[in-house]
C-alpha cells in the first residue's frame, strides 16, 4: 500500500531557470538557440545514418544521437512552456514520467558511451577484423543492453521515490524533476534509499569509466607504435574530441549525483544539469559527426557542398585542401546555427513587442 499524505498527488512547483529580467530573457533565447542546434544536429545525424547505406556501421552513433535528442526534448520544452506561459507547475504523474525518462536516458548514455569506446578500439586497433568483432548483431545487442538496463534501473528508483510522501508546497528549486531536487521534498527518512541510489550511481559511472579508460589505453598504445605521423595526428584529433565529450558528460554526472545529499546546492544542481542536459547533447553531433570522415562526407553530399566545389572549379578559383576543410566546417556549423538564430530572433522580438 502506498504511503501518501494529502499533498503527495498535488502539482510540483518549479522555481525555474529564468526570471522576467531582460538579462534572463536573453539567456532564455540563447538556451533555445542551443536547444534548436541540438535538435537539428542530432536529427540530421540520425537521418544521415538511416539514409546513407555507407554509414550502416555507425549504428551506435545513431543511438547516441537518439538519446541526446530525447534528452533535450524531455526537459527543455517543458521549461520553455512554463517560462512563456508564466506557470511553474507540473502534474505529479508528469513529474514522475520526466524523472523516469531523464534517468533512463542518462543511464543508457553512460552505458552506450562505454560500449562505443570498445567500438573505436576495434576500429583503430583491429581494423581488418572490424566486421567480425563488431557485427550488426553485436551492435544491436549493445544498444538493447543500454536501453533496457538503464530503463529497468530508472523504473525501480522512480517508483520507489514517488512512493514516498511529499510535504509542504512541493516547491522544487530546479527547472525539471531531477532526482536531487525531488528527494529533498520527501518528508520521511530516506537514508536507505539515498544510500542505495548513491552506490548504484557509483557503479553505473565507475564501470563505464573503467571500460573507456581501458579502451583508450589500448588505442594510445597502438597509436604510439604507428609509423605514419599523419595517421597519428588524425587519431589523436578524433580521440581527443571524443574524450572532451566524455569528460563533460561523466564530469557533470559525478558533480550532480556522487556528492552527498547535504552538499547539494540548488544553483550548483542547475549548472550541472545545464551541462549534461543541454551542452553535451549539442556538442555530441558536432564532435562525433564532423570529426568522423565517413559521416562528414555523407553530410557534405546531403548539403550539396560538392556543387560549391564545382562552381569554384568552373571559375578557376584555386582552393587549398586546408581552406576547403575549414570551409566545409564553417558551412556545416552555419547550417546548424542559422535556423536556430532566426527562430530565436523571432521569439525575442515578439517579447519586445
Amino acid at each position: 500500500m502506498w504511503l501518501r499524505n494529502q499533498t503527495s498527488l498535488a502539482d510540483f512547483i518549479f522555481e525555474g531557470l529564468f526570471d522576467d529580467s531582460p538579462t534572463h530573457l536573453f539567456l532564455f533565447c540563447l538556451t533555445m538557440v542551443v536547444y534548436l542546434v541540438a535538435v537539428s544536429g542530432n536529427t540530421l545525424t540520425i537521418l544521415l545514418i538511416c539514409v546513407d547505406h555507407g554509414l550502416h556501421t555507425h549504428f551506435l552513433l545513431s543511438q547516441l544521437s537518439l538519446m541526446d535528442l530525447m534528452h533535450v526534448c524531455t526537459t527543455i520544452p517543458k521549461m520553455a512552456t512554463n517560462y512563456l506561459s508564466g506557470t511553474k507547475s507540473v502534474f505529479f504523474l508528469g513529474c514522475a514520467t520526466q524523472h523516469f525518462l531523464y534517468l533512463s536516458l542518462g543511464g543508457a548514455e553512460c552505458l552506450l558511451l562505454a560500449l562505443m569506446s570498445y567500438d573505436r578500439y576495434v576500429a583503430i586497433c583491429q581494423p581488418l577484423h572490424y566486421t567480425v568483432l563488431m557485427s550488426r548483431k553485436l551492435a544491436l545487442m549493445m544498444a538493447l543492453t543500454s536501453w533496457l538496463g538503464a530503463s529497468l534501473n530508472s523504473l525501480i528508483y522512480t517508483v520507489i521515490l514517488m512512493h514516498f510522501p511529499f510535504c509542504g508546497t512541493q516547491k522544487m528549486y530546479h527547472f525539471y524533476c531531477e532526482y536531487p531536487a525531488v528527494v529533498k521534498l520527501v518528508c520521511v527518512n530516506v537514508t536507505v534509499y539515498v544510500s542505495t541510489v548513491f552506490i548504484s550511481t557509483i557503479v553505473l559511472l565507475l564501470l563505464p569509466i573503467i571500460l573507456v579508460s581501458t579502451s583508450y589505453g589500448f588505442i594510445l598504445h597502438s597509436v604510439i607504435e604507428m609509423h605514419s605521423s599523419g595517421s597519428k595526428r588524425n587519431i589523436f584529433a578524433i580521440c581527443s574530441s571524443h574524450l572532451i565529450v566524455l569528460s563533460l558528460w561523466f564530469g557533470a554526472c559525478i558533480f550532480s549525483y556522487v556528492k552527498p545529499r547535504s552538499q547539494h546546492a540548488p544553483l550548483q544542481d542547475k549548472v550541472g544539469s545545464v551541462f549534461y542536459r543541454i551542452i553535451t547533447p549539442t556538442l555530441n553531433p558536432l564532435i562525433y559527426t564532423l570529426w568522423n570522415t565517413n559521416v562528414a562526407k555523407a553530410l557534405r553530399r546531403v548539403l550539396g557542398i560538392q556543387i560549391t566545389q564545382r562552381l569554384y572549379s568552373q571559375f578557376h578559383i584555386p582552393i587549398s585542401k586546408n581552406l576547403t576543410f575549414f570551409k566545409h566546417k564553417f558551412m556545416i556549423y552555419f547550417v546548424y546555427i542559422g535556423p536556430a538564430i532566426s527562430i530565436s530572433g523571432i521569439i525575442f522580438f515578439n517579447f519586445k513587442s
